[in-house]
């Protein structure tokens, strides 16, 4: 399993959360040295809280599901 399919299933365990407020999340990239660029949509894409959220919670459940991963970056 590539990383980027990796990533993909450890975002549908993120999505419910993102989704309850309205937004959700898109992958754009996974490179092979571990750096992840995803997109906030909906809701998320315009919070001022966004940049939190995407390091604070899916950054931190990614790694933790997918080690691998080494950086989330936003799009």
């Amino acid at each position: 399993m590539s990383l980027k399919e990796k990533v993909q299933e450890a975002l549908k365990e993120v999505r419910p959360m993102l989704q309850a407020d309205g937004g959700d999340v898109e992958l754009i990239s996974a490179t092979e040295d571990g750096k992840v660029t995803l997109r906030l949509t909906g809701a998320c894409g315009s919070c001022p809280m966004s940049q939190m959220t995407l390091k604070m919670g899916v950054e931190r459940i990614l790694k933790k599901k997918v080690p691998e991963v080494k950086e989330v970056l936003s799009a």
